[in-house]
């Protein structure tokens, strides 16, 4: 009515193009805003079905040490869920029960904070897909470890045995630090291939039987694989030295080729493997090959 009372009172020619414009703009606006409530009623009388899956935790408290350690369920939406266990934790943490403790950092299978006992398998949450069957998930600490507190590991122990087979390069003669590079032939960079990629997220060590009944003396895979890639390196000339920290009967040969390590590597490795190797090294059957490139080429020109 009122865009009919406008053109009574204005002649078409005399209209410019912004008062053309308003009144197309209030007449479409109302029908526009209708559509979108229209749409809203439509999504929401076509909602999903919920996606209920239970996640059944473990939980323990520091604090109260008088408890003893209980498993606690939780029953979230997966259709307001990312697909990862992780996301699913911090789903609960966010919006159900704030005291839930984990380790979280990179979300992307880099760092290994998140490492952790998911239905049975130690790996990582942020790479573990949500398994959308009706049955519970079961989520544990790493196996064997002390906790800290719920899905947090004490990893002093670990982090100590790392520190012993002294993860650093080592020569005979350091040179003054960043003044040249020491030179590795493409053959010898490729035997690091598979051992360098560890993220030390501990899932290997801590599903070894052998490191459970003896891990305050046996080093673990994690640790050995490391050791390994240090011992192989063409550029360190510490092999001997490390070798010989090695040379007892716990550090190494209570390894008994389980394979369980191999087996729960979220990144695919091998510690098996290394672990094997050093043996061959420590027996004399296998003996370190001298450098493809005299790796200290360019020191010897300065």
């Amino acid at each position: 009515m009122a865009c009919e009372l406008f053109f009574l009172r204005i002649k078409p020619a005399e209209l410019t193009y912004n008062q053309i414009r308003r009144i197309h703009v209030s007449n479409v606006a109302p029908i526009a805003i209708q559509g979108k409530d229209e749409q809203k009623a439509q999504a929401k009388s076509e909602a999903k079905p919920l996606r209920l899956k239970t996640f059944s935790i473990y939980r323990w408290n520091p604090d109260a040490p008088s408890e003893k350690p209980k498993m606690q369920d939780y029953t979230i939406d997966l259709n307001s869920c990312g697909p990862m266990v992780l996301d699913a934790l911090i789903k609960i943490k966010n919006e159900v029960d704030p005291t839930l403790t984990f380790r979280r950092s990179c979300r992307e299978g880099i760092c290994g904070s998140c490492a952790m006992n998911i239905g049975g398998i130690n790996t990582l949450a942020c790479i573990s897909k949500i398994d959308s069957s009706s049955s519970k998930s079961k989520i544990y600490p790493l196996p064997h470890m002390y906790v800290v507190k719920d899905l947090v590991p004490d990893m002093n122990n670990f982090y100590n045995q790392y520190r012993s087979i002294q993860p650093w390069l080592q020569r005979n003669k350091e040179p003054e630090p960043g003044t040249v590079q020491y030179l590795q032939s493409v053959k010898d960079r490729d035997k690091l291939d598979g051992l360098y990629e560890c993220i030390l997220c501990a899932c290997c060590s801590t599903s070894c039987p052998s490191y459970w009944w003896n891990g305050d003396k046996y080093l673990g895979p994690a640790a050995l694989m490391q050791a390994y890639r240090w011992i192989i390196d063409s550029r360190d000339e510490k092999t001997e030295d490390r070798l010989g920290r090695l040379k007892d009967p716990f550090s190494v040969y209570r390894c008994h080729t389980i394979m369980n390590c191999t087996r729960t590597c979220p990144k695919g490795l091998n510690p098996g493997r290394a672990i094997a190797e050093i043996k061959k090294l420590l027996g004399g059957i296998a003996t370190k090959e001298k450098p493809g490139l005299q790796t200290d080429a360019l020191l010897s020109q300065k």
